[in-house]
Order: structure tokens, then C-alpha cells, then sequence
């Protein structure tokens, strides 16, 4: 048996989320009916660097599988990709150790969440960005986005169905670009809570429209709760940009 280790891209519009479903199209559903294909029949199981919702995209997912099957590296995305539907595709396979684990190794993950600014409707951009008609101050947003980053408690911006107890993460950076119609967030860290990003997102939005001071992160932190945060942004606009190991 050999390990591998894959990165992936996909479009999430038309799953119910990443992971396994009963009676729901994933899109480890979709890697795991490759693979069972590709094996004849036997069930390989797929572990990915962390879950994401319905609608939510990838540009850098990672997962790991086991196969017996004696074929050459470059030849695994090529096999793969004539397997798995339109919205997901292989990007990058290697081979790596035993004990390798994509989401017990990581170090840190990049989320991007983008906002489509503009009060008229994009059909060719509505599953891939947040429509937001609303005015917003940009230079409000990055200095809200300064006073979250850290090593802090965020339990004000995680859903209130998290079963995780420890809560404190590190944000490394929170970046915040305009380019033409998008405003686009780039948010890095050790790691993320359940709607973390997209919550945080929300908030900073408020900031931007003028419903929050943006002098008012660290109280919002020192809550710890999640009503104290702002919405939780929609999931079309959110996409796991990369992993790092």
C-alpha cells in the first residue's frame, strides 16, 4: 500500500458540502465513487485536510488515500480527472509517507472570501461571489481587520453548533483587496473554527457599511459570544484557497 496526496479544486454550487452525506451528492462521495472505479470495486477512503459547506469552493483542498494499485505518479490526476465529474478536479498528486496526515500535518490554511460590489445582479458571478449593493469604507475594514489578528479566543466568531471546546486560533493575516467590482478578503491562520471566515467576513462587512466601529473588534472578542459578532456572510463568495505543510 502506498500513500498519496492530492490537491484538489472544486466548484461547490451543486453539493451539499464536502464531506459524506447520506443520500447527498458531495464531493467526497464523488472521490471516493473514482476511486472505488479505479479499484474495481473496492472502497478506498478519502481523509481531506477539513470539511467545507454547501456552496463553499476550493481552490487548494488537500486529501490523502491509500492504494495497492502500481501506477506511476504523473498518471494519477489524468486517471482520476476521467472519473470525477465537471466541478472537481485533481490538480497535483504526490507520493508521501505512511504516517503522513493531510489534516493532523498542516500548518496553517489561506480562505479567501470574495464580495461582489454592485447594486446590479451578475448571474455569471452569483454562485462564485457575494452580491453586496451597499456603500463601504475599505479603509474602516482593514482597520477593524488589524485588531483580529493574533492569537485570540474567537469564540464570538464561530457557530454556536461547534462541538470544538478550545477556541483559540491564530490569525496570522487578514488582507484586504480591491480589484474592479470585488472586494476580496484573504484571511491565513493555524487554523479555523466552524463558519469562522465567513463570519468573520460578515462582521467586517458591517464595519464597512457603518453598522459597527471598527474600534469595536476586541470587545466583540472579549464576549465570547456568538451573538456579539455580525452575520454569518453567504457561502458562494468563501473559497479554501490553500493548505500549507
Amino acid at each position: 500500500m502506498q500513500r498519496f496526496k492530492c490537491t484538489i479544486t472544486y466548484d461547490g454550487t451543486h453539493f451539499a458540502g464536502y464531506q459524506v452525506q447520506p443520500g447527498k451528492r458531495t464531493v467526497q462521495g464523488e472521490l471516493e465513487r473514482a476511486l472505488k472505479k479505479l479499484h474495481k470495486g473496492e472502497d478506498i477512503k478519502v481523509t481531506a485536510s477539513g470539511r467545507t459547506d454547501a456552496g463553499v469552493h476550493a481552490k487548494g483542498q488537500v486529501i490523502h488515500f491509500d492504494s495497492p494499485l502500481n501506477i506511476p505518479i504523473e498518471k494519477w490526476e489524468i486517471a482520476l480527472n476521467s472519473l470525477l465529474p465537471d466541478e472537481v478536479a485533481i490538480v497535483g498528486a504526490e507520493t508521501v509517507p505512511d504516517d503522513f496526515h493531510v489534516r493532523f500535518d498542516a500548518k496553517g490554511k489561506e480562505y479567501r472570501y470574495f464580495v461582489h460590489r454592485s447594486s446590479r445582479r451578475d448571474p455569471f458571478k452569483r454562485h462564485y461571489a457575494y452580491q453586496y449593493p451597499y456603500p463601504l469604507n475599505t479603509d474602516a475594514i482593514k482597520q477593524a481587520a488589524a485588531d483580529l489578528i493574533g492569537t485570540h479566543d474567537f469564540t464570538s466568531f464561530c457557530s454556536a453548533k461547534t462541538e470544538v471546546e478550545d477556541k483559540v486560533r491564530e490569525l496570522q493575516e487578514i488582507e484586504v483587496h480591491e480589484k474592479e467590482d470585488m472586494l476580496i478578503f484573504r484571511f491565513r491562520g493555524t487554523g479555523f473554527l466552524y463558519n469562522m471566515v465567513r463570519i468573520l467576513a460578515g462582521t467586517l462587512l458591517e464595519v464597512g457599511s457603518g453598522e459597527r466601529d471598527p474600534d469595536s473588534m476586541q470587545s466583540v472578542l472579549k464576549e465570547k459570544n456568538r451573538s456579539a459578532a455580525g452575520k454569518t456572510a453567504p457561502p458562494q463568495g468563501l473559497y479554501l484557497w490553500k493548505v500549507f505543510y
